[in-house]
């Protein structure tokens, strides 16, 4: 059975889990989803749509991609947005793949399952769409929009076989 520990959370301190397991594992067979929200995106212009990251996003992004820099991903998915996109970017960088763009309008679209079947995905969001496509990938209305103020939380969800496992994390 193929396994990927992320050990550098634990080794690190960067993340804390709010499950009781402790390792994430990547199994044979399964769709594993890394799902994260954008990080701290720039509020200075009200009037900008489409914002970029703060100084401190940027940051974050880095620090994702070094979290990400010991798991294998065969994919990188993001919504057209620049906070998004540059929240992605370094992981896709370090892991030398293309961001491949999604509508956040058809979340876990057929399309979109037998694309990442059977692979290691990331999937970067926003604070609304990030819980809304754990739900669709689970099959129920479990977890509500995220804070505004949440740029940290990884939700790792893990299918195989018909069935579900989430792992809620959160990246300090």
């Amino acid at each position: 059975m193929k396994r990927i520990f992320l050990l550098l959370w634990l080794a690190t301190g960067l993340l804390q889990t709010t499950t009781a397991q402790q390792t994430t594992e990547v199994q044979e067979g399964a769709t594993t989803y890394f799902l994260i929200r954008h990080a701290e995106k720039d509020r200075s212009d009200p009037s900008n749509k489409n914002p970029g990251l703060t100084k401190k996003g940027f940051f974050r992004a880095d620090r994702w991609a070094d979290l990400f820099s010991s798991t294998e991903l065969d994919a990188i998915y993001s919504t057209d947005y620049d906070r998004t996109l540059m929240t992605a970017s370094p992981t896709a960088r370090k892991k030398e793949l293309e961001i491949q763009l999604y509508d956040p309008s058809k979340l876990f679209s057929e399309e979109f399952q037998q694309a990442t079947a059977g692979k290691t995905v990331l999937v970067v969001g926003h604070s609304n769409t990030t819980p809304a496509m754990v739900n669709a990938m689970i099959g129920e209305n479990k977890y509500a929009d995220m804070d505004d103020n949440d740029n940290g939380t990884l939700f790792v969800v893990t299918l195989m076989d018909g069935k579900s496992e989430v792992q809620i994390l959160k990246l300090n």
